[in-house]
């Protein structure tokens, strides 16, 4: 019976492999040429597979970009939990984490897989098959930031959170298009869960 099921974790664990490869060279390649430049070929050569692999493990184009998305949001997630997570156990104040967060989402040189998701999220402006996966991502930052802002002691932090992660990107896309440095970052995030705080505790 043992004898049956070795080889069959390998081959998950191959098979989970080979999909990951695929899913990274989707945004490699996305990165630095954009959507239009997906090729089933050209996939199978940046990944390292077979032409059979990328069809036989994502059926549609839509299917690749989907998942794709997914991957990088949750890779994503997982470092600003860890971020949300020492913010609350170090008691960390309101300027330290601003400047975490710039690192985390701003610090990162903008290599082809970070240019990546905003290709994406474009593209589900054209293509509604991809808008629940982008409203999930979504969701997923937002969940993070009222977490964050919750343990800083920012007022109304759930309210704010979906605010917060727009400021983000849209420095982000800043940063991209023009080089600016990623204080701009801080400085945009203290203004904001400064100016939370003090609206927060005016009278309704």
């Amino acid at each position: 019976m043992s004898s049956t099921s070795v080889p069959a974790q390998t081959g998950a664990a191959k098979s989970s492999a080979t999909r990951q490869s695929i899913v990274d060279a989707v945004l490699r390649i996305i990165g630095d040429d954009g959507v239009a430049a997906l090729t089933n070929r050209r996939i199978a050569k940046e990944a390292g597979v077979s032409l059979g692999s990328v069809t036989y493990h994502f059926a549609t184009q839509h299917d690749l970009l989907r998942e794709s998305l997914l991957h990088f949001v949750s890779v994503e997630t997982r470092r600003f939990t860890e971020l949300a997570d020492q913010c609350r156990g170090e008691g960390i104040e309101l300027e330290g984490a601003a400047r975490m967060v710039a690192q985390v989402a701003g610090g990162t040189a903008f290599d082809a897989r970070h240019i990546a998701p905003f290709e994406l999220y474009v593209q589900a402006g054209r293509d509604e098959r991809l808008r629940a996966a982008a409203a999930e991502c979504f969701a997923a930052y937002d969940r993070l930031a009222a977490r964050i802002l919750t343990g800083l002691g920012v007022r109304d932090a759930e309210r704010m959170a979906s605010t917060a992660v727009a400021l983000v990107f849209g420095q982000q896309l800043r940063r991209l298009a023009t080089g600016s440095p990623a204080e701009d970052l801080v400085d945009a995030l203290l203004l904001l869960t400064r100016g939370a705080s003090v609206s927060g505790g005016r009278p309704a």
